[in-house]
This record gives C-alpha cells, sequence and structure tokens, in this order.
C-alpha cells in the first residue's frame, strides 16, 4: 500500500510511549496532527518495520524514552539503538556499520546529500536489472536529505513509482535537513558538528517533508559525512533513531565483503562510486543467478545483527 501524503502537518513531536493493539505492540516515536486529525509514528520493536496510523486505534500509555526502552529492553530495536551507543566514539563512521546476514550479501545503501544534479538513476535500474530473476522487490536504503526532497520532486515520484510498480523497497533514512558542509573546518566543527547546529530542527524537519513527499520515515539516521561525536550520537538516539554508518564507501576504495553495509552516493555527484558499485553488481552475476550474493533488507541486517550478542 502506497504511504499517503501528510501535506498539512501541525504540532509535530517526538513523543514516546506503548501503542497496544491485539496482536501487536508497538513503540511510538512521534505524534502530530494533519488537517486536525491525530496521527501516531510508529516502530514495530521486534522488525523494526515503521508505519503511520490513526492515534484513536491504539490504546496509548505515554512513556519518557528511558521507560519505553527498558520495556522494549529484550528487543532488536532496542539492542540495536544500544550497540549503535557503543559504537559512538569514533569522529567518523559511529554507529552500525554492518550487519550478519545468514547467506553472502550486502546491504545497499545510497546517499542523496544537497545536489543540483539529476538523481543517478543507473543505480536503480542496474539492480532491478541484475536482480529481477531471484529478488522480484530488490531492498535499498536511501539516505535523504531535507534539501535534497524540495529540488528533486521529479525524481522522487519516479522512485515511488518503481516502489509502487513492487520492482525495489525503498527503507528511507533520515540524512538531516541541511547537510551543511565546510572545506575548511576540521571534522570536529563540520557537519552537524558545526557550532549553531539545531539537530531538532535537522532531525524533525526531514521527517516532516518525508511525510509530505509520501515517504515513510524508518527507525534510521546517517550522520552527513558520517561525522559525528559521542554526545551527537546520544541526541540521535534520544529521538529513538539508529544511526548507521559503513564499512565499504565504494568511492573511497572500502572492499565490501559478506555482510556489509555499502555506501554510494545516488546524487550525481559521486559516479566513481556507482560505477565501481555497477562493476560489482557485473562481477557477481554467476552468484546472484544462483541466489549466493543477494541484497538485504537493512531493517533485517540491523535486526539480525542486533540479536548476536
Amino acid at each position: 500500500m502506497a504511504q499517503a501524503n501528510y501535506t498539512r502537518i501541525t504540532n509535530y513531536e517526538v513523543y514516546f510511549g506503548w501503542a497496544k493493539h491485539y496482536p501487536q505492540d508497538w513503540m511510538i516515536l512521534r505524534r502530530f496532527e494533519n488537517n486536525g486529525k491525530p496521527y501516531l509514528l510508529l516502530v514495530n520493536p521486534q522488525t523494526l518495520e515503521t508505519k503511520v496510523n490513526d492515534a484513536g486505534f491504539y490504546q496509548v500509555k505515554p512513556m519518557s524514552m528511558a521507560e519505553a526502552r527498558k520495556l522494549f529492553n529484550s528487543t532488536p530495536y532496542q539492542k540495536a539503538l544500544s550497540k549503535a551507543e557503543s559504537q559512538s566514539i569514533a569522529i567518523q563512521d559511529a554507529g552500525i556499520e554492518r550487519g550478519l546476514p545468514k547467506e553472502t550479501g550486502i546491504s545497499l545503501t545510497a546517499d542523496l546529500c544537497p545536489s543540483h544534479k539529476p538523481l543517478d538513476r543507473r543505480i536503480f535500474t542496474d539492480i532491478i536489472a541484475g536482480f529481477k530473476r531471484v529478488e522480484p522487490q530488490v531492498p535499498i536504503a536511501l539516505s535523504v536529505s531535507g534539501l535534497w526532497m524540495k529540488h528533486h520532486v521529479q525524481d522522487i515520484d519516479w522512485l515511488k513509482q518503481l516502489q509502487a510498480n513492487h520492482e525495489i523497497y525503498i527503507t528511507w533514512i533520515n540524512h538531516s535537513y541541511n547537510h551543511r558542509v565546510s572545506k575548511t573546518n576540521p571534522l570536529k566543527k563540520n557537519f552537524l558538528l558545526e557550532p549553531g547546529t539545531d539537530i531538532k530542527y535537522e532531525v524533525l524537519e526531514t521527517e516532516k517533508l518525508m511525510l509530505a513527499n509520501g515517504l515513510l520515515p524508518s527507525v534510521f539516521f546517517r550522520f552527513p559525512g558520517l561525522v559525528s561525536d559521542q554526545q551527537l550520537v546520544y541526541k540521535i538516539t534520544d529521538f529513538g533513531l539508529i544511526p548507521i554508518g559503513t564499512d565499504a564507501w565504494l568511492a573511497k576504495g572500502q572492499q565490501p565483503q559478506s555482510g556489509s553495509i555499502v555506501l554510494i552516493h545516488g546524487n550525481g555527484n559521486e559516479p566513481v562510486g556507482v560505477n565501481d558499485f555497477i562493476k560489482l553488481l557485473q562481477s557477481k552475476a554467476p552468484s546472484i543467478a544462483k541466489k549466493q550474493w543477494l541484497l538485504y533488507d537493512l531493517r533485517e541486517t540491523v535486526e539480525e545483527e542486533a540479536e548476536v550478542k
């Protein structure tokens, strides 16, 4: 079912709690009104799946984030939050960098940072062509920034059409609104670590714009430039979001291993990474045909990895 467009959002806020409706318990992440009607953004703590639903559909118990994390303590969602926090020291690439899929393969993430160039559509047409016989709906995670969404409405419509046609399944990752970057500032004062950054605005305005465009926010966040510090990682997990890094940024020459979370840029600014990915696809064609090398849904990858002690 296509995600609705919520174009008249008011009172959008971080709101945690327990939403009960037999047979599944959901954790509430946000509440908002659209056209005056109350809605909740929820996560299934077992599968990391998110959805938006009418607030009146659930029996709701409001909680603090600490209380909610305690209630859902043994779930893959809570374990993934804790794992990301435990890997929060590095200035670059904090968070979850790789998964442990059951078979060989990768999780593909493509970042859509602000860019005047059109979407690099080769990524999508090539993965659909490469996997159509073995994975009819190919999973891909797209890290989307607010400013990219504002200037790429036609590209968003094209991606939504691919999803509506069941050719790809997209997990939408929050990549901040402005994605500011300085060519001169050191990393510790760059990207979201730039002094004066309003992290609440960067996170929530991106989610609101996703919803207005008919995109479903996931529980994942990717730091612009993969740059953060420990304090920033905890600010992000306090929004209920799981930071996702990478162990294979292709344009930097990092080679993907089994279970890698691969990073390419789909915004037209990094053709070398896209070319490398297309070469990787071609080299894996025999393995793909035998279902020995597949693309994995990021949610399943992180859920499985969180389960491993």
